[in-house]
């Protein structure tokens, strides 16, 4: 593929993605007042987790569209004393945040389906913990444009797991409890983790592998859609009869 197209195709997928992320976020915070209060705790949880998204991402995809304007991805920015190319500090805003957004929808499943913490949803958020803590360490190198590896598999380790194990509440308690929204929900991170995983492992060995960033990129836009959807404008998709309660649930 021609590389100047390349530069034009990402830059403007990466403009209208911000633009629809942010278009979402906003909605979500001026019509937050409007959700119905069975539902308003966990709306709370998923907008700050999308403020999140939205904020890493900017960074992520928006330092690129900079990169490319200014000269290209390695164009480099002083950040405490510190030279960082763009693609790298973008890079390392969007782990960080993506973190606490998987942390964070930890919490919105509990709020949903009225399920206090146990030993799973602690794994979850330890695995996020772990993560930052890995994120942290000098062999990330987030001053490169190419992440290195095998670091970038192992910081990447706990994230599959929050993600696998999202997918796994989402779906098991979005099928028992009859909830629509939230087994959609679940299907699309699953979709999102279906083009990511071969980024992760094999986006070095072929570069055209990066292009599935793309459908994983959408899949979180109709997750925000959909949560945006059934819970600020609901329409029936739960059902408001179920009786959901902790000592009914087993563990998961």
């Amino acid at each position: 593929m021609n590389s100047l197209f390349t530069v034009y195709f990402e830059s403007g997928f990466n403009i209208i993605y911000l633009v629809l992320v942010w278009t979402l976020v906003v909605l979500m915070t001026r019509n937050l007042p409007n959700v119905p209060n069975k539902d308003r705790s966990t709306a709370g949880l998923i907008r700050i987790a999308f403020v999140l998204l939205a904020t890493g991402d900017t960074g992520h995809v928006g330092f690129r569209v900079l990169g490319y304007i200014l000269g290209g991805l390695n164009t480099q920015v002083n950040i405490l004393g510190s030279s960082m190319s763009l693609a790298g500090l973008g890079t390392l805003t969007t782990s960080f945040t993506v973190t606490i957004f998987y942390m964070l929808l930890v919490y919105v499943w509990q709020k949903r389906f009225q399920r206090s913490s146990n030993g799973f949803a602690s794994f979850l958020l330890a695995a996020g913990l772990i993560r930052l803590v890995l994120m942290a360490l000098p062999g990330n190198e987030w001053a490169a444009v190419v992440p290195p590896q095998p670091m970038t598999i192992y910081r990447n380790i706990p994230l599959i797991i929050q993600g696998l194990g999202i997918i796994g509440l989402y779906l098991y308690s979005g099928h028992r409890e009859k909830d629509q929204t939230f087994k959609i929900i679940g299907w699309m991170i699953f979709v999102s983790f279906a083009f990511y995983i071969p980024v992760i492992f094999f986006a070095q060995q072929v570069p055209m592998l990066g292009m599935l960033m793309i459908p994983k990129t959408c899949a979180y836009l109709v997750v925000a859609w959909v949560a945006y959807r059934n819970l600020w404008h609901p329409k029936g998709t739960k059902n408001d009869n179920k009786a959901m309660s902790v000592e009914s649930d087993p563990v998961v």
